[in-house]
């Protein structure tokens, strides 16, 4: 399915219901309300301020709904979702608006203000939540009359899975799942499915499943003996972005922990591999961007220092590149200016120390200083990478943690980050005990994230700059 697609929809009808509803917005004003304060009544004219405002409104309204998740999972939305999610973001919306553009308008009694608040509120929903209701309903029917779905894989291959199967495909309405095939836990396992599914592999070549037939959603529909791989399953799926579901068994379901949203479907336990609420995550992207544009412009004019800088030292490029590691595993280009001398590394990757011969005497500087990893801030406006997060590692580097601590897959949920808490703490590892060494604190950072956490750790980054801590 085209997610991009789907989200450009509710974006355009989003930005032409704002636009309208401002437009019919001043003209109630002009009409209505300004013929109270002056003595005639005031002609509707289309001035300066109302073709500005058509613009930065809906703009606004974009923005508001991107930071509080709207478009999120957007093939994954119900009707009642909408309904509440618009009101709640109308209401929070039209009240900034309100404080920031109408609060200093000429009214001529306090009650103006009362029929200014409730007329656009009610224009806004009204007309933003008229399409949505249409675009979600013919989603959800396209789903049940399964033309549109979710490329899925069941984990197991018992009674259980073979259940679980046979009720979702007969069920009265689907819930969008289109099954791909399956994966036993154990190759002596008797292998029921198989009459109505290929056998894809074991929990092993999940990974590799998961990419070549671009799977969204995994259904873990194991029998009680097997309970005791539960942990190896999702340890590989830890990093995946996809939406990993259990069949519960009755504990689950007495201690309340079985929470369903349809009807008609199975119950089954959704195993969240979101770390930060939808808003904050959206949130925490949007501060990424703007703070690397912003540094950015500040550091403009210093480059051409930098660029002298690192000439003088030694010959070669001023910015240097490396293929890193990032979320999910997939690899993607890093930059950085240029600290050591060119071709530091003839045997292979290596580590750099305190006091490496490798790195430049300017090179010294820019590692106290951070100033090496500004081209980074390019990456974090691509989407590569975080102003925080753990830091990426090469593909040579990744192998051996893993090799001493299996868990660091979990890492691998996040985008890397130009500065981390282990970062922070340990600066530059030197070797792999280091690396190590630094782990336990992004894996902290993993499970305490929030925004409040990246502020202090940039806090503390910055000192750590100004102060040259670096190494």
């Amino acid at each position: 399915m085209n997610n991009r697609k789907q989200v450009a929809r509710y974006m355009l009808f989003d930005v032409l219901t704002a636009a309208i509803a401002w437009a019919l917005f001043y003209i109630f004003r002009k009409v209505y309300l300004e013929s109270g304060v002056f003595s005639y009544t005031n002609s509707v004219q289309l001035d300066t301020n109302f073709w500005i405002a058509l613009f930065i409104i809906p703009a606004f309204w974009l923005s508001f709904y991107y930071t509080t998740g709207f478009y999120h999972n957007i093939y994954r939305r119900s009707r009642l979702i909408d309904l509440g999610q618009t009101l709640l973001t109308s209401i929070l919306g039209v009240t900034i608006i309100f404080f920031v553009l109408l609060l200093d308008d000429n009214i001529s009694t306090y009650k103006n203000y009362y029929h200014s608040y409730f007329a656009l509120l009610g224009l806004h929903f009204l007309l933003t939540f008229i399409p949505r209701i249409i675009l979600t309903t013919r989603t959800i029917h396209k789903v049940h009359k399964r033309k549109i779905g979710f490329n899925t894989l069941i984990i197991g291959s018992n009674e259980q899975a073979l259940r679980l199967y046979n009720e979702m495909v007969s069920g009265e309405r689907t819930s969008g799942n289109i099954f791909v095939g399956f994966v036993s836990i154990d190759k002596r396992n008797e292998l029921l499915l198989e009459e109505h599914l290929p056998l894809l592999g074991t929990v092993s070549d999940i990974p590799k499943i998961i990419d070549s037939k671009q799977i969204e959603e995994i259904i873990i529909a194991i029998e009680t003996s097997e309970h005791g791989k539960i942990k190896d399953i999702i340890s590989t799926l830890d990093y995946r972005s996809v939406t990993v579901k259990a069949i519960p068994d009755m504990y689950d379901i007495l201690a309340g922990t079985v929470k369903m949203s349809t009807i008609y479907t199975s119950p089954l336990v959704k195993i969240s591999n979101g770390l930060m609420p939808a808003w904050q995550e959206n949130l925490k992207r949007l501060i990424d961007v703007v703070g690397s544009v912003f540094a950015i412009i500040l550091f403009l004019p210093f480059f051409p220092l930098v660029y002298i800088g690192i000439k003088s030292s030694s010959k070669g490029s001023v910015i240097y590149s490396q293929k890193r590691v990032g979320r999910f595993g997939k690899e993607f280009v890093i930059y950085k200016f240029r600290s050591m001398y060119a071709g530091a590394e003839p045997n292979g990757p290596e580590l750099s120390s305190t006091d490496d011969p490798r790195i430049t005497r300017f090179g010294q500087f820019m590692r106290r200083t951070h100033i090496d990893e500004i081209p980074q801030f390019f990456n974090v406006i691509r989407g590569d990478m975080s102003l925080v997060g753990p830091r990426p590692e090469r593909r040579y580097f990744v192998d051996a943690i893993r090799k001493e601590a299996p868990h660091y897959n979990q890492l691998q949920r996040l985008r890397p980050g130009i500065t981390s808490w282990g970062q922070v703490k340990y600066g530059y590892a030197s070797n792999l005990e280091q690396m190590l060494e630094r782990f336990p604190y992004d894996i902290l950072y993993l499970k305490n994230i929030s925004l409040y956490l990246d502020f202090k750790i940039l806090i503390y980054t910055l000192i750590n700059c100004f102060g040259g801590k670096g190494k």
